[in-house]
């Protein structure tokens, strides 16, 4: 134990802040997040072409079930990637790269931030309480309003689809990294140390 503590201790300060890969709980959060986004997708994508019908109101409950859920992991991931300095990006990557990659992140966390919200507040203007998990009603944030929802139903839609687009790219720029410029980037996704929780 002691020499663990002087081993962290003699490493340089820029390699303690910035470690070789990201924790335990971060890769399982931005697991969780990546399956809820593409489901909620998924989900929103299917019901709405569906005729109303029972199946089609509890498609849209888990819908907003998942957004909920989404906009708290995002909150954690926020506070945790705050206390847990990530993995350096590789230091080839030229600095328009560099660029987009910090770019695409932030649009992300914006974007999973903005897709709930709009739902959100999209069932408040048409009057529908959003019931979390069918158990702990959500408030109302703004009262009911048919054009006001009809215009936050339009910016769902589109934000869903900047959402999709941005997954897609983060999706693409990793493959690259990892296929054709092998340069380990993926690899700090998958390479954590089991004493980093």
């Amino acid at each position: 134990m002691a020499s663990q503590w002087l081993r962290k201790l003699t490493q340089p300060l820029e390699s303690r802040l910035q470690p070789a890969s990201y924790t335990r709980t971060a890769v399982a959060l931005h697991a969780a997040m990546a399956l809820l986004v593409v489901a909620g997708f998924s989900v929103g994508l299917y019901m709405v072409g569906l005729p109303l019908s029972p199946l089609k109101l509890q498609l849209y409950s888990y819908h907003k079930w998942i957004g909920v859920t989404v906009a708290a992991l995002l909150l954690l991931r926020v506070g945790w990637r705050v206390r847990h300095a990530p993995p350096p990006l590789p230091t080839a990557m030229p600095a328009w790269e560099l660029s987009a990659a910090h770019a695409n992140h932030l649009l992300l966390y914006l974007l999973m931030a903005c897709v709930p919200v709009s739902g959100w507040l999209m069932s408040s203007a048409k009057g529908v309480t959003t019931v979390y998990l069918g158990l702990w009603p959500l408030p109302d944030m703004v009262a009911r309003n048919e054009a006001l929802g009809l215009f936050l139903q339009a910016l769902h839609r589109i934000l869903n689809y900047a959402l999709l687009g941005l997954v897609s790219l983060h999706v693409a720029a990793a493959l690259k990294h990892h296929f054709i410029d092998r340069d380990g980037l993926l690899g700090r996704m998958f390479r954590f140390k089991g004493a980093r929780p």
